[in-house]
């Protein structure tokens, strides 16, 4: 003891202060932190209460003291939850229902209480990965939770360490929404790879229903997307497969645009078009502008009337080709006499050429449709321009339907049909039960199966015209025409999107049964069983529904809506 004191004494004479004061100041501190967490609500639930306890017990506190204040400050809220749930349950009220209940009401207080700084000092005090962290994420109701918060406070590091787990544990599909996945590359290749094997995987259904939130989560950024345009570039060379890739590039660069971003040059230096620095600056002076020039286009039309020509994928963005339909096949359009030749060159070019690659070089290019492509887009591109009434086409059918045949001249003919048939005077003035006009889309439908999207759309945009300027008869009879157009797109294959359209129809108000009934009969004329459980899944309600089939059905049963139903029920479908 003797020691301590002359060291006391030395410390003093230095003009020091005591290490006993030193240690009670932090005693002291260590007892008002503990008092503090102690005295509030319901501390004794907290994850830390043992640490709380241990700390404050190993500085001289009093254990009579710690029981007081946390009994005092113990207000059971969590365990008057789970009475009140029982007691709902007891009650007669759904488990899953309670279960959703609570949930809902934590998940609404989370976020509107959370606090970033408070959730990342988790963190910093455990030093490690919370076990209630990685069992909460084993549920989807708090992996959505985890989703929305990240997506409020994207700088939270303890949400963005939750994400990157979640996508560890396998959850990767279901983040592609979360703006916080596209800062972390390990997790957003993950999600990049999930999500174009789903798309390529499921189809067509699956695209038209995952591409929005593949396309946002795409371009959350400039890094974004330029790294999944680069990755799918390089996939896209590959022999399997290489083509459906290419076209999800493609809807990229679509989307992109429609959000109003200029992503010209990603495109064109993927393209190659570097090695080629005139056609680069022609392309990207007018996908920047959204606009074609003639100057642009003649340099284009110099370029590959070459011998040597530029790579024909440079040509192919879908925007470029996009603007040269619509300045070809659009009925305001006005190109120069004088260059509308090369217009139509360029776009032949881009849609008949055939290049053959060997090793990444170039070994051979076909150009043995260019010649009767470019003819035969001049020759429909000059009446398209015209604006011939649909009597005075009729003299011109027999070229039309020759020249429909070639994919381009199809596309370009239904944009035209498209702006025709939509203008308001269109109907009003022609009197023919089925316009030419219409019939062109049946012939498209017939020799082109990639066109059947386009043509429904077009058709269901002419069903949902409201023709205020028609007579109502008249306006009835135009609505069973163009229903009997989507019958013939049935039979050519496009069965499922055209009765789910139609089938949509019957829940709206302003939707008149004379016209379902029209369709559900004319189908019933073309089909014959066997019949797929998704069709039968769609169009048995039709069936069913007495106000569209109650008047053409008999009594002994002999129609066409009897024996359907009679055949789903022996195949067991009903």
């Amino acid at each position: 003891m003797a020691d301590y004191d002359d060291d006391d004494n030395m410390w003093d004479e230095a003009g020091g202060e005591s290490p006993d004061l030193e240690d009670e100041e932090e005693t002291m501190a260590i007892h008002q932190e503990c008092i503090t967490a102690f005295e509030s609500k319901d501390f004794i639930m907290e994850p830390g209460v043992f640490q709380f306890l241990k700390r404050f017990l190993q500085a001289g506190g009093s254990p009579e003291k710690v029981v007081e204040m946390l009994s005092e400050n113990y207000t059971a809220v969590a365990q008057t939850v789970n009475l009140l749930a029982e007691w709902l349950i007891q009650a007669g009220v759904d488990i899953k229902v309670v279960q959703e209940m609570v949930e809902n009401h934590l998940k609404a207080m989370i976020l509107k209480h959370f606090d970033p700084k408070k959730a990342d000092s988790i963190f910093t005090d455990e030093g490690e990965t919370p076990s209630w962290l990685a069992e909460m994420i084993e549920f989807p109701t708090w992996r959505e939770l985890f989703y929305k918060l990240a997506e409020d406070y994207p700088d939270c590091l303890m949400l963005n360490f939750t994400v990157k787990l979640i996508s560890d544990a396998g959850y990767q599909g279901e983040i592609t929404s979360v703006s916080t996945a596209c800062h972390q590359i390990e997790v957003f290749s993950r999600v990049l790879r999930t999500s174009i094997t789903s798309l390529l995987e499921g189809g067509e259904e699956a695209v038209k229903k995952n591409l929005p939130e593949f396309t946002k989560m795409v371009c959350h950024g400039e890094h974004t997307y330029l790294y999944s345009q680069v990755l799918m570039h390089i996939l896209a060379n590959e022999p399997r497969g290489g083509s459906n890739i290419r076209r999800l590039c493609q809807e990229l660069q679509n989307g992109a645009k429609d959000r109003g971003l200029d992503v010209t040059p990603i495109t064109l230096a993927l393209s190659g078009a570097a090695a080629y620095p005139r056609a680069c600056s022609a392309l990207s002076s007018m996908l920047s502008r959204h606009a074609l020039n003639p100057a642009d286009i003649s340099i284009l039309f110099n370029m590959y009337s070459e011998m040597n020509p530029p790579p024909v994928d440079l040509i192919r963005v879908p925007a470029f080709l996009d603007l040269l339909i619509e300045a070809l096949f659009r009925p305001s359009s006005r190109i120069n006499p004088e260059h509308k030749a090369k217009y139509v060159y360029v776009l032949a070019y881009a849609a008949s050429v055939v290049e053959t690659y060997k090793k990444g070089q170039r070994k051979n290019i076909d150009r043995g449709e260019l010649k009767p492509t470019t003819q035969a887009l001049e020759r429909v591109q000059a009446l398209c321009a015209e604006n011939k009434s649909s009597s005075e086409l009729i003299a011109d059918v027999s070229t039309l339907f020759l020249n429909i045949k070639f994919p381009v001249i199809a596309f370009g003919v239904l944009k035209w049909v498209d702006y025709t048939v939509t203008d308001t005077s269109y109907f009003k003035l022609n009197t023919d039960h089925t316009p030419l006009h219409l019939v062109l889309i049946d012939e498209i439908v017939t020799n082109h199966h990639l066109l059947h999207l386009k043509a429904l759309e077009l058709l269901v945009k002419l069903f949902e015209s409201q023709f205020e300027e028609l007579d109502v008869l008249v306006r009835l009879e135009l609505k069973k025409t163009v229903l009997d157009r989507m019958v013939h797109l049935f039979s050519k294959g496009f069965v499922l999107p055209v009765v789910t359209y139609v089938k949509n129809c019957v829940d709206k108000p302003d939707t008149d049964i004379s016209l379902v009934r029209h369709f559900v009969t004319e189908i019933l004329d073309i089909i014959a069983p066997p019949y797929t459980p998704e069709f039968v899944q769609l169009f048995l309600p039709l069936i069913e529904n007495k106000a569209i089939t109650g008047s053409i059905r008999n009594e002994d049963g002999s129609d066409p809506v009897s024996e359907f139903i009679g055949h789903c029920k022996m195949t067991s479908y009903i």
